[in-house]
């Protein structure tokens, strides 16, 4: 199978995720780079790579998407995923993939990122930090529609070839179903014998879709996609959230054992050297336990395995995530951490290929008329068998 994208192939990827509208003059291809505290790596420079050809190309075919132009920004890295973005982008004829945030900064053409993100109608963003949240931020501000691809690689490429329209019709049926839900408990069975169960509160919130299409202005997501996500509650009405059990997570051999109350993980009860290491992120900066997401992935259905990026990854199946929550419509921003540094959302995703000695029992929804509805049981989707 073909792992590049060229010519009419990338110009009909274009117009099916962006449905390009007569007003869609200007698109933007924004690429990070690395400087010493990222260092670079092989995965970096192919990505930046690929998006500086990925400009050359629909320069060749803009005229057919209506398009005037085409246009390549670089930024110095932000050090971690969902951070802000600078105040600076650049713009270069320097190959970006001989690039760090120093040359950049010496012998690129600034301009502010304010001006890129208001003059730009569709922006794509193949970074190696993610930068969904602030792009989501702005994309209602600027009305932009954006593609976010943190870590995206030419092994992706087989997902941005699937059937999307019924990735779309199995994230809506999984959002209508967690609409009316107040609540979801998760049970989890570890190495085969120990079974712990967490709460979810959902009252005041309803689930998103990330199908990979945004043919409406002010939307940004991830491409390649196929989820649906919802936050839990996080108390930020006044009234306590009810979300609390115990998480398990699977790091290398290690399993972590989180203690959630509120919505939180506030305390990790496991011994162990990765258990250690997490209990002191917890104190030393309790807004990376906020339970920021649950994510439903679809695409194991289409036949796709894990690559080792979250991007595709967590589109697979269950994903619950840690830290930051307001661009997916939560409570938990920048303001919450300690410092802007510290900002992350980090996925955790629970399928065996990623945490084999953790198994997903089952996912059950409770209504308010006391009804509930098996979401999924052993792994797998009630809905879609």
């Amino acid at each position: 199978m073909k792992t590049q994208l060229k010519g009419k192939e990338l110009t009909a990827l274009i117009q099916n995720v962006f449905s390009i509208a007569p007003n869609d003059k200007r698109l933007a291809v924004l690429v990070d780079v690395p400087d010493k505290a990222a260092p670079d790596h092989s995965a970096w420079r192919t990505r930046r790579a690929m998006a500086a050809e990925w400009v050359r190309e629909l320069n060749k075919t803009k005229s057919s998407l209506g398009l005037q132009s085409v246009d390549l920004i670089v930024y110095p890295n932000v050090h971690s995923n969902n951070a802000d973005l600078p105040e600076t982008a650049y713009t270069t004829e320097i190959p970006p993939e001989i690039l760090n945030a120093e040359i950049l900064q010496r012998q690129g053409k600034a301009h502010s990122f304010t001006q890129v993100l208001s003059e730009h109608q569709i922006i794509l963003a193949p970074t190696e930090f993610s930068a969904t949240a602030p792009l989501k931020l702005a994309a209602q501000k600027f009305g932009f529609r954006a593609a976010t691809m943190p870590g995206f690689s030419q092994a992706m490429i087989p997902a941005l070839r699937l059937d999307y329209e019924k990735i779309n019709q199995r994230v809506w049926a999984i959002k209508n179903k967690l609409d009316p839900a107040i609540g979801m408990d998760i049970r989890f069975s570890v190495a085969k014998d120990r079974i712990y169960s967490v709460h979810f509160d959902l009252r005041f919130r309803t689930a998103h879709v990330s199908s990979g299409r945004f043919p409406e202005p002010g939307t940004a997501g991830n491409l390649p996609s196929g989820e649906c996500y919802i936050v839990p509650y996080e108390g930020e009405k006044g009234e306590p959230t009810r979300s609390e059990g115990m998480l398990p997570v699977q790091f290398q051999k290690e399993i972590v054992l989180y203690r959630i109350k509120n919505n939180r993980a506030v305390d990790v009860t496991t011994q162990g050297a990765i258990s250690k290491d997490e209990r002191e992120k917890l104190f030393k900066e309790p807004a990376y336990g906020n339970i920021a997401e649950i994510g439903f992935g679809v695409l194991k259905d289409f036949g796709l395995k894990p690559v080792g990026e979250i991007l595709l990854d967590e589109k697979l199946g269950l994903h619950i995530a840690f830290g930051r929550s307001d661009h997916f419509g939560g409570a938990v921003g920048i303001k919450d951490f300690t410092s802007p540094d510290n900002v992350v959302h980090i996925d955790r995703i629970y399928i065996p290929e990623m945490q084999r000695r953790i198994r997903v029992v089952h996912v059950t929804l409770g209504f308010e008329d006391g009804t509930s509805f098996s979401l999924m049981q052993d792994g797998e989707y009630t809905l879609f068998t």
